[in-house]
Order: structure tokens, then C-alpha cells, then sequence
């Protein structure tokens, strides 16, 4: 019975992360970038320079700009970045990473657009705070009539963080890597009644996971963004140092590295040898992987953009897509060099964490236990902050759908907090699996929605810039 709703499942997951959805989001990323005149080509340094730029005191919102964009990226900078980035590699071959490339591209239009309608819209809460996001720009954008899409949304990004990205592969990602760290022979282990037997590792991760996540959560917004400010620059800024200084060491591979990724995306078989039959599979690889890691077009960045303080949404899209940026174009390419470079994509036997794993031990000038120690603490705060940031995803679609009872969402964070808990305990493949389908579900409203207010977003771009709003 179980075998069976797997491969049900299985089969939705797949139908759900085919071609359609791909291929949707990926053509809105191109339609958008050809209505706003590639705006993120054109406006992208501007972008990072009003990054750290805070606009007068006085304006809504809760938090800075740049802390509405650290809480954005420990949603994406996580576990997508090396596992991911290994999978498409491994499954695509290295062309894999050019469609990823060419995904965070036009994804950028995307994720501009999106956030931009998250801070239109956006509403101030009888108690002040602000709440946002693909729901609000739905309802209020869309007409009230729309109202049970935006409800489908809301009930979608619930289910994805509480049941997926948000708890149980993020923590069983830090389990399993600080377990195969301190304990992968599994010599100090502990008998849990009605459970089962695991490493004293995994129980102590669990643990203290458990509460620091407890710690953050229980003080909301506010402590979520002042934690992703401290968190996510330094686990970006370590994880960078380090996939360069493999770069650097094996600098003269650089040039061939990239001559067979842009081969490999166009001609896989004179790169794999055959091992992956056609330039669809490794488009279909990189650019769901792509989609993944950066999540342009799930909508899930527009609702911790709403929080920003600014009283212009152009420039909270501005700043916000430079997250798509340094998610997909620096990191991921830092990743998906290190694997091409050190050849642990070819490397029989090896998946996931393994092949970023391989790539580091063998490209870096380190010990290899230094080199695995480095990729395991990356991992572990990588999760840490994906999980900060879909719990406060959640939380708001949660304080849309019950018009702001905010006593439920305080029972949700409590539930959201024991999730995490038992999350290492968590075996069943189907929750997983439900969880990818939820994800891929949660994009199709936000689509809809991008589609439908293209002009809005064209029309406030036009105005921002003709009235010379971005030189101030």
C-alpha cells in the first residue's frame, strides 16, 4: 500500500515539476524581461548600491531593506546550493549549470516584479506590523473576486514550510551532515523507544537545533531579519572564500571548465560520453534546479520584501532581485566550478552533499577533514537560516487565511518549532515528496497573478525612473 502512494506521488511530484511549470516560469522570466526592457541588466549595479542604502526614518515597515533581503536569502541560500547544484551537475552533466545561468537571468525580471507588487500592496495590520506578499497582490491587485486564489496560495506556502523546505529536509540535511561528521560509523549510538536507534549525534543536533530556532522564532520579524543580517552575509562570505580558494588553486582548469559547461549545455554527449543523452535533460536539470535554489517565481520573497522599510516598491525590487544574483550567479557557480573543475561529477557512486563533498577534499589545499569540516558547518547554517525564513513565510500566509488571528499563528510557531525537533526522526520518503508538490503548487497562483499585473509593474518601473526617484 505504502509502495503504491509513493509512486502516485511520485508521479504527481513529477507532473508538477515537468515541463509546463518549467517552462512557465522560465518564459515569465523573459516575457517580463522584455516588458521592462531588462531592467535587471541595466539597473543591477544600481541595485547593489541602494542595498545598504536605508531611506529616511518615518517610512512603513518593520525592518531595512537590506535585513528584507538577508531574511529572503536564508530562505534560498541553503541546502539547494550544494546539494542542489550537485544533483543537476551529476543528473544534467556540467551544461546543467548554463541553464541554471540562463534561469537567475531572466528569474531576476521575475523576482523583481514580484516583490515590487508585494510592497504595492502590502497591508498595514490594526497593530501595525506589516504583512505582504503574493496574496495580498492577488486580492487587492487582481480584485476581491480573486480572493480564493490568493487563498490556495496562502494554504500552499503553510504546507511547504511546515511539511518541506521549511522543517524536515532542512533539519535532517544538518543531522545527517554533522552526524557523518562526528559519527559515520555509528560507534555511539542511543535506543529511542517506539522510534528506533540513532546516533547520540543526531539527538544532540536535534536538541539544540531545536532551541536555537525556539530562541529566534519566539521574538518574530524582527529577530529573524536581526539574525539573517549577522548569519547569512557570513555564511555567503565564508562558503565564497573557500569555493574561490578552490578556484584559485586550480585556476588553470577554469577556462576548459567553462568551455565544457557551455558545450555540455548544447552538446552534452561530446562531454558525458553519452551518460546523458540530450540537451533536455540538461536544461531540464538546471533550470528546475535553478528555480529551486533561488525560488524566482514562487512567491515566497515578496512576503519578507513587504516587511522592508520604504515607501517605494521599484527600489524594494530592485534590491530584492539582487538576491537571485548572489544566489544562483555567484554561489551556485562557485559550487557547480568546484564540482566541474575537481571532476567529482564523474565520480561513480557519489550523489548529493557527496559529489560538493569530493569536489572540496580534493580541490582545496586542506586536509581533508578541514576541507569536510568547512562544507558540514556551511550546510548546517545554511538549513539554519532556511528554516528561520520559511517558519515567518508560513506564519504570514497563516495571519492571511485566518484575517490575523495571531493566537493560531503562535500555536503554528509551536508546532513549526516541534517539527524541527522531531524532524531528524522524520524517514518517510512521501514527506519529502509532498512537500516538492506543494512547492511546485504554490508557484502556479503567483504566476497567474505576475501575468495579470505586468502592466502595474511596467507602469510603477516607468514612473520611478522618469521622475529620477533611483538618483536620490
Amino acid at each position: 500500500m505504502l509502495d503504491t502512494i509513493n509512486k502516485v506521488l511520485g508521479k504527481i511530484d513529477s507532473f508538477v515539476w515537468g515541463i509546463p511549470l518549467i517552462a512557465l516560469i522560465l518564459l515569465s522570466g523573459l516575457f517580463l524581461t522584455v516588458r521592462l526592457k531588462g531592467v535587471q541588466f541595466r539597473k543591477l549595479p544600481h541595485a547593489f548600491k541602494k542595498m545598504f542604502a536605508n531611506e529616511k526614518s518615518g517610512q512603513h515597515g518593520e525592518v531595512t531593506s537590506f535585513a528584507a533581503l538577508c531574511t529572503a536569502l536564508s530562505a534560498t541560500i541553503g541546502t539547494g546550493n550544494i546539494v542542489g547544484v550537485a544533483t543537476a551537475v551529476v543528473a544534467g552533466g556540467p551544461g546543467a549549470l548554463f541553464w541554471m545561468w540562463l534561469a537567475a537571468l531572466v528569474g531576476m525580471a521575475t523576482k523583481y516584479s514580484e516583490c515590487l507588487l508585494s510592497v504595492k500592496y502590502r497591508q498595514v495590520t490594526e497593530d501595525g506590523h506589516i504583512i505582504g506578499g503574493p496574496f495580498y497582490y492577488i486580492e487587492r491587485g487582481m480584485g476581491s473576486k480573486w480572493k480564493w486564489l490568493a487563498m490556495i496560495f496562502a494554504f500552499f506556502g503553510i504546507c511547504v514550510g511546515l511539511f518541506g523546505i521549511g522543517t524536515f529536509s532542512q533539519v535532517n540535511g544538518i543531522a545527517s551532515a554533522v552526524n557523518n561528521f562526528f559519527d559515520p560509523n555509528q560507534q555511539y549510538t542511543v535506543a529511542i523507544p517506539g522510534i528506533g536507534t540513532y546516533s547520540w549525534t543526531v539527538v544532540i543536533a536535534s536538541l539544540i537545533l531545536a532551541f536555537c530556532v525556539g530562541a529566534v522564532l519566539i521574538g518574530g520579524i524582527k529577530r529573524i531579519a536581526s539574525v539573517s543580517q549577522i548569519v547569512v552575509p557570513f555564511m555567503a562570505v565564508a562558503y565564497f572564500v573557500f569555493a574561490l580558494i578552490l578556484i584559485i588553486c586550480n585556476i588553470t582548469k577554469v577556462p576548459a571548465a567553462v568551455v565544457t559547461v557551455v558545450q555540455g549545455a548544447f552538446h552534452p554527449r561530446a562531454v558525458t560520453g553519452g551518460v546523458v543523452g540530450s540537451m533536455f535533460v540538461a536544461m531540464q536539470n538546471g533550470v528546475a534546479r535553478g528555480i529551486f535554489s533561488n525560488e524566482a517565481g514562487l512567491g515566497s520573497a515578496p512576503i519578507a520584501a513587504a516587511a522592508a522599510q520604504t515607501h517605494e516598491p521599484v527600489r524594494q525590487g530592485l534590491v530584492s532581485m539582487t538576491g537571485t544574483f548572489i544566489d544562483t550567479i555567484v554561489i551556485c557557480t562557485l559550487t557547480g566550478l568546484s564540482i566541474v573543475l575537481t571532476g567529482a561529477w564523474q565520480v561513480d557512486g557519489l550523489e548529493g552533499v557527496q559529489v560538493t563533498t569530493y569536489a572540496f577534499q580534493n580541490g582545496l589545499p586542506f586536509p581533508h577533514v578541514v576541507s569536510s569540516f568547512v562544507l558540514m558547518m556551511c550546510l548546517v547554517f545554511f538549513a539554519f537560516t532556511t528554516i528561520l525564513g520559511w517558519d515567518y513565510y508560513s506564519e504570514r500566509c497563516l495571519e492571511y487565511l485566518t484575517g490575523g488571528n495571531m493566537k493560531k499563528v503562535m500555536v503554528f510557531r509551536w508546532i513549526y518549532i516541534l517539527a524541527v525537533f522531531i524532524g531528524p526522526y522524520m524517514t518517510v520518503s512521501a514527506v519529502w515528496t509532498i512537500a516538492d508538490i506543494f512547492n511546485g503548487l504554490m508557484a502556479l497562483p503567483n504566476m497567474i497573478a505576475l501575468f495579470a499585473l505586468n502592466g502595474v509593474v511596467v507602469y510603477e518601473t516607468k514612473k520611478f525612473f522618469e521622475a529620477g526617484k533611483h538618483k536620490k
